[in-house]
């Protein structure tokens, strides 16, 4: 077992040891029984990414975990490449840490990719599914190596330049004419992005497999949520997803882009809220399940 070990940082986040990564973390709600949530965010960004949703869960009576993904946030990064599996491997020990067995597991693109190495890794820890604006198949080879010479990029040259260039595409026209709060919360969080980090996890990324079919294995409550102006991962291809994802939910946030959980949370916090209540979802405790 690895060894494990946590601290309380002056700011109040949690860092927690977990064999060769230290996982900076909030844990928040009402108290360790009943159902938990574990959100995992997306790249380049960090646990902010969850805050509106990690409050409204948190006082609807959920216990809610919100990571920094390794390499990101406050969370420390050894190597030069991280694997989507190890990703995966890390919110599992983590939950272990916690003494959480079974959760309801969600992320948003890289993200939701990770969620779903998590559950084809560790189908019988999750109660339900949230995949928010990500996609299941392979880049091209050209995507792919876009991935590598961005990886290079900003090991060369930082964060500030990659964040303005993606900054347009992440949001809708909206969301960027209506909504300064959540521009400098989106260009905060990529430029602020430790560029060791997101330059592994872009190097990892390139390498993932393909979790089409396996969606289709999928057997717990899984919500597809997407914005309907999202570039990355348009609305296609969260249909595609809909249907591959045996009694899936479908959520489309009107005007929302890549981020719909902050660019238009109340719409994707009614639609998620109702996807947990609508499911049958427990927690388990690891003396009861094993």
């Amino acid at each position: 077992m690895p060894s494990l070990s946590a601290l309380t940082s002056v700011e109040g986040v949690t860092i927690t040891q977990l064999g060769d990564v230290a996982i900076a973390y909030d844990d928040s709600g009402p108290g360790h029984t009943g159902t938990s949530i574990l959100l995992v965010h997306g790249h380049p960004f960090d646990r902010t990414m969850w805050r509106p949703q990690a409050a409204r869960l948190a006082r609807d009576g959920y216990r809610v975990v919100v990571p920094d993904l390794r390499g990101y946030g406050e969370s420390k990064a050894p190597g030069s490449k991280t694997g989507l599996e190890v990703f995966a491997d890390d919110l599992i020990r983590l939950a272990d840490h916690l003494g959480i067995y079974r959760f309801v597991l969600g992320g948003l693109s890289m993200g939701g990719q990770i969620v779903m190495q998590a559950i084809a890794r560790h189908p019988e820890r999750v109660s339900a599914l949230l995949l928010a604006d990500t996609f299941p198949g392979l880049d091209t080879p050209e995507a792919r190596q876009h991935r590598l010479d961005t990886a290079d990029r900003v090991e060369r040259e930082g964060m500030a330049g990659l964040a303005e260039d993606l900054l347009p595409k992440m949001i809708s026209p909206k969301t960027l004419q209506t909504r300064p709060d959540v521009v400098a919360h989106v260009r905060g969080m990529m430029s602020a992005a430790p560029p060791e980090g997101a330059a592994a996890a872009l190097r990892g990324r390139a390498e993932r497999p393909d979790y089409t079919e396996s969606l289709t294995r999928i057997k717990v409550p899984t919500l597809v949520a997407v914005g309907s102006e999202d570039e990355f991962t348009p609305v296609p291809t969260a249909r595609l997803m809909h249907r591959l994802v045996p009694g899936s939910t479908l959520a489309v946030i009107d005007g929302a882009g890549h981020l719909p959980n902050l660019e238009c949370e109340a719409e994707f916090d009614e639609a998620l809220g109702h996807f947990l209540m609508s499911s049958s979802l427990t927690s388990i405790a690891p003396t009861e399940e094993r």
